[in-house]
């Protein structure tokens, strides 16, 4: 498989769905909700549009799995896993923290993957075995042994009023043992800052598919580590059960592991929304 004329179409695809949602920042008219704090946007739905449209002109046949249309027949070997906004509160209220983010599979492993902040301008790639790279400059993550020095960043479901003890009981544990926990909204983006360095690890519950295929594939082509809560492997980063992702530079993450794997009474696998 052409796995650079993959990834070319997905940087495509990316910048144009990156043109729509400039369009849009700063000007929606309207805002609708797909549950309480659930957001949909036109620009959500323009971008998926434009990022299908742009891939299907390179490969007709390929299947497509998609935040806003879910998913679309075509080749079961070949999959592309779209969030045409990733970071729709953000958005709405004019912060610059959203992204594109596409995700390429093969026979259900993800092997190229593209997120792109349209406003910021940076994009992150990362193609399986080849590395992880940034605006085309190759990123690694950060060296930070200790858990107590690192900077971590984490962000909350949909459906968090149903899991709020078990939320709150992670998040706490968490803040006592960094240096610093931020929630940015953009669980792309939060992926693509540990592959970079800028945090030293990640980890969310009840994300879909959507949310961390291509994020993933960048943090461990970038020498991270990406688990689940008990420390299983995340392989099939479109399977909607890997419903708990832990993402690290490596060096912390059986330090985290110990504190993430404590399931707090109560607790509840319930997806989000």
């Amino acid at each position: 498989m052409d796995f650079e004329s993959i990834k070319n179409t997905a940087i495509r695809a990316a910048y144009k769905a990156g043109e729509v949602l400039q369009k849009y920042f700063g000007h929606l008219e309207k805002v609708e909700k797909k549950g309480d704090i659930d957001l949909l946007t036109i620009a959500d739905l323009e971008s998926e549009k434009a990022v299908i449209a742009t891939i299907k002109e390179r490969f007709p046949d390929h299947s497509f799995l998609a935040e806003e249309s879910g998913n679309t027949t075509g080749s079961r070997e070949h999959c592309w896993i779209i969030d045409p906004l990733d970071g729709t509160t953000n958005f709405v209220h004019g912060l610059s923290l959203f992204s594109v983010s596409i995700a390429y599979a093969l026979e259900g492993r993800v092997m190229v993957a593209v997120v792109l902040n349209p406003v910021t301008g940076e994009l992150f790639t990362a193609v399986k075995g080849e590395g992880a790279r940034l605006n085309g400059r190759i990123i690694r993550v950060s060296g930070c042994p200790k858990l107590i020095d690192s900077l971590l960043v984490t962000g909350f479901p949909y459906d968090l009023q149903t899991i709020l003890d078990e939320l709150m009981t992670r998040f706490v544990s968490c803040l006592r043992a960094a240096q610093g926990v931020r929630r940015l909204g953009s669980a792309a983006l939060d992926l693509c800052f540990v592959a970079c360095g800028r945090f030293d690890g990640f980890w969310e519950q009840n994300l879909k598919p959507w949310d961390t295929a291509a994020g993933r594939l960048v943090v461990e082509e970038a020498g991270g580590k990406v688990s689940d809560f008990s420390g299983m492997p995340y392989e099939k980063s479109y399977d909607p059960q890997k419903n708990q992702i832990l993402a690290t530079n490596g060096l912390i993450h059986d330090q985290l592991l110990s504190i993430l794997h404590q399931e707090p009474s109560g607790s509840s696998n319930r997806e989000s929304l």
